[in-house]
């Protein structure tokens, strides 16, 4: 019997057995395909350098970045950007455990850097005080559940949390679970000043020098600081805005806006946009937006904070655009429903449907040029610092 046996044969039909299996799988999955890659790492950027009377020094206040570089790269990496409470985990898998857009994206193609910004996460250094929440979502569980739309928590009403009909949330224990445990504490004080919106903004700055000209994405709170990066940053820096359904916009001074119903009082900043020059302003005409939005959003007013917030972005949004594109940019509000896609909670990225949220990003990208392979990133740029960031004696 072992004569008669031919081993080659037997592993040419096993191999073509096995290929044919990969084949079909990755028909059926495409996750199940491979993730090449050229490099990956992570690096820190921007951040302060504090000389301490006792001769000590203290860095602080900078960002935090992964990266995943694909070995056959486009030219411009996706700079992912979390939103309040949260960190880069967001973007990295989803509540139930299936892939994010970090292998989505590199699997496609595309470069990404995924940050956990300054006073967060792995980017928690301050000397600054430790923060005093004053928003709700950072607070309280049951106002995390409303600001992701997963469905309703009216703790104060005594009212149980429930999910909305037809919700792209995964509705599983695990993934409730993984969902609340993703939740992520400052390290210190995150002011809502004009200063520190720019100083957020020029140290995502810093990251570009070493990324070189990028698409930045960013989700919810960044949203604010993915602005004031254009406006810090020299012209090529950035080459689009993906905006994640941003919590708050800029308007140029004197541009008149409609009034909005707060529906409470913790909701009234949100009705009021964040003014810059029209000088700053005009940066934004530079390059292209696109604002998306999920589902079930309200319309009317609620005492609940975190339902009116989104009811107040979405409209905000619209002013926002249209003052973008009055003066000669490009800016672009997608409300997922109005397209025929629902069910979208506040992080569509990490819903069950974000590989359909991967498609709409790239055909943005691809419809504004932005999706060559001519130049391929290859990661990050050393830093090159000239001296050292300590007293260092003398040789």
């Amino acid at each position: 019997m072992e004569e008669n046996f031919n081993f080659k044969s037997f592993a040419a039909c096993f191999l073509a057995l096995v290929a044919a299996a990969m084949i079909f799988a990755g028909a059926a999955n495409a996750a199940d395909e491979p993730i090449v890659l050229r490099t990956m790492g992570s690096l820190f950027f921007g951040g302060t350098v504090t000389k301490l009377d006792n001769g000590e020094t203290f860095h602080g206040d900078h960002g935090y970045a992964q990266y995943f570089i694909p070995m056959e790269s486009r030219d411009y990496p996706l700079i992912m950007w979390h939103g309040i409470g949260q960190s880069g985990r967001g973007f990295e898998s989803t509540p139930d455990g299936r892939e994010g857009f970090m292998a989505i994206m590199p699997r496609r193609g595309w470069a990404a850097y995924i940050i956990d910004q300054p006073r967060r996460g792995r980017a928690g250094r301050t000397l600054e005080t430790a923060a005093k929440h004053t928003s709700p979502t950072t607070m309280l569980e049951s106002a995390a559940w409303d600001a992701f739309r997963n469905g309703v928590w009216d703790a104060a009403g005594g009212k149980a949390p429930y999910f909305f009909d037809g919700v792209q949330f995964p509705r599983t224990p695990e993934a409730v679970e993984q969902f609340f445990r993703q939740q992520t504490p400052d390290t210190g004080m995150e002011p809502r000043t004009d200063e520190y919106y720019r100083f957020m903004g020029r140290t995502m700055g810093e990251l570009l020098k070493q990324t070189g000209p990028a698409v930045l994405m960013t989700h919810s709170n960044s949203g604010k600081y993915g602005w004031f990066t254009a406006i810090e940053s020299p012209d090529g820096a950035l080459k689009a805005i993906i905006a994640f359904e941003p919590g708050h916009f800029v308007m140029p001074e004197g541009e008149e806006v409609p009034e909005i119903a707060a529906g409470c009082d913790a909701a009234k900043p949100n009705t009021v946009p964040i003014r810059v020059s029209e000088a700053d302003f005009m940066k934004l005409t530079k390059i292209p937006i696109l604002i998306i939005y999920g589902d079930n959003i309200a319309s009317e007013p609620s005492p609940i904070y975190n339902v009116n917030v989104w009811r107040i972005s979405l409209t905000r949004s619209r002013n926002f655009a249209e003052a973008v594109n009055k003066r000669g940019g490009d800016a672009r509000v997608l409300h997922l429903p109005e397209i025929g896609i629902k069910g979208n909670t506040h992080a569509p990225f990490a819903d069950l449907n974000n590989l359909e949220i991967a498609d709409i990003v790239e055909k943005f990208l691809a419809e504004k040029k932005l999706d060559g392979r001519a130049h391929p990133h290859t990661g990050p740029a050393p830093k090159n610092l000239t001296e050292y960031t300590i007293p260092l004696a003398a040789e």
